[in-house]
C-alpha cells in the first residue's frame, strides 16, 4: 500500500500549495501545481521509493545514481529554479540561472512552505522553509534577483509569520504582476 500513502502525500502537498497560492491570488497556478506528479514517470517511482519522511526522488537517486522522476518533474514545472537553468550569453556559455518570472518565484515559495509543512508535520515552524533553503543554497544555480526575492520571502515568513508574508506578497509583490 505504499502507492496509496504516496498518493495521500502528493494530494496533501498539492492541497497545501493550492491553499497558499489561492491566498496570494495565484488561482490557476494553485490548481495546476505539480500535475506531473500523477504521470506514470513520476508516480510509479514515487510509489516504489516512498518512505514518508523525505522525497522518494532522493531514494531513487541513491539506488540508481540519478532520479528520472526528478528530471521529468523539474523540466515540466516552472516553479522549480532548476527549470530556469540554461546556457548564459557570457563568455564560455556556462550554465546560469535565468531570472524567473515573479509569479513562479511566489509559487516556489508556496511549494517550499507546503513541502516543509508536509514533511515536518506537527513539528513545522515558519522557520523551516528558510532553514532548508539556507542549508542547500550553496549548490543552487539561481539568478541573483530570483534568489533575493525568494530569500526575502522566506526570511519574512521566518521572522514575521505566514499571514503577514501572504499579505505582503498580495499587496507588494503581485499587485501589478497579473
Amino acid at each position: 500500500m505504499k502507492w496509496f500513502r504516496h498518493l495521500k502525500t502528493i494530494n496533501h502537498h498539492k492541497r497545501l500549495v493550492m491553499q497558499l497560492c489561492f491566498k496570494v491570488g495565484l488561482y490557476r497556478q494553485g490548481i495546476l501545481h505539480d500535475l506531473s506528479k500523477y504521470s506514470p514517470t513520476e508516480f510509479l517511482v514515487g510509489a516504489k521509493y516512498f518512505q514518508g519522511t523525505r522525497s522518494p526522488n532522493d531514494a531513487e537517486r541513491e539506488d540508481k545514481g540519478y532520479s528520472g522522476a526528478w528530471l521529468h518533474h523539474k523540466g515540466r514545472n516552472k516553479h522549480h529554479l532548476e527549470y530556469w537553468i540554461d546556457y548564459g550569453l557570457s563568455d564560455g556559455h556556462k550554465m546560469e540561472g535565468m531570472k524567473m518570472p515573479t509569479r513562479y518565484v511566489v509559487e516556489m515559495f508556496c511549494d517550499r512552505v507546503a513541502a516543509s509543512k508536509n514533511y515536518r508535520g506537527k513539528d513545522y515552524t515558519d522557520a523551516d522553509a528558510y532553514h532548508y533553503y539556507m542549508k542547500s543554497k550553496s549548490h543552487y544555480i539561481i539568478h541573483p534577483e530570483t534568489a533575493a526575492l525568494l530569500e526575502k520571502l522566506l526570511t519574512m515568513l521566518k521572522d514575521e509569520g505566514e499571514e503577514k508574508t501572504i499579505l505582503y506578497i498580495r499587496r507588494e509583490i503581485l499587485k501589478n504582476k497579473k
